[in-house]
């Protein structure tokens, strides 16, 4: 649970789930940068040392044991479509893929299914998604992607139980 493990365990105790809640993405490629933006963002709002907010070039296979010992994941990341700022929250569940996904790509379904399968539990997965734009090099979200940061960072509130109110940009 981060700088605050002794609150988090003393608080686990009475039942208070423990959330890792991972932006991952290129933060120098345009859009990309979302899941980078949305954690800066939610590390302002949360302060529950229960919660570890990560921003990741990456998902790798060194976050399965992390992912086995939380109750609820989070994963944010900019999508490609043909909707420019649509905005996708679902569940995942663990899915088993190639192991040759691990060496360049690793996919949330597969984190999670791996983590159950090494340790024998896994975290509850959500994914959060908003197309993007622009992935061009730039350090900047396009305005449909910035548009959405709120209700990115709203959405991630909701699914962790903290109430909404100031997750404006």
């Amino acid at each position: 649970c981060g700088a605050g493990a002794f609150a988090c365990q003393r608080r686990s105790i009475l039942s208070m789930s423990r959330t890792l809640i991972i932006g991952y993405g290129n933060p120098i490629r345009g859009d990309d940068a979302l899941g980078w933006r949305v954690a800066e963002r939610l590390r302002e709002l949360v302060t529950d040392p229960c919660v570890e907010i990560l921003s990741l070039h990456q998902l790798a296979p060194e976050l399965m044991e992390s992912l086995s010992q939380v109750d609820l994941a989070i994963f944010i990341d900019a999508a490609v479509g043909p909707e420019p700022g649509a905005l996708l929250e679902r569940r995942i569940e663990p899915r088993a893929s190639g192991a040759a996904s691990f060496t360049h790509r690793a996919t949330p379904e597969a984190l999670l299914w791996a983590a159950r399968a090494l340790y024998g539990r896994t975290a509850e997965g959500h994914m959060i998604t908003v197309t993007g734009a622009d992935f061009s090099y730039s350090m900047d979200l396009s305005p449909t992607v910035q548009a959405r940061l709120a209700g990115v960072v709203s959405a991630v509130l909701l699914l962790v139980g903290k109430p909404p109110t100031g997750a404006g940009p």
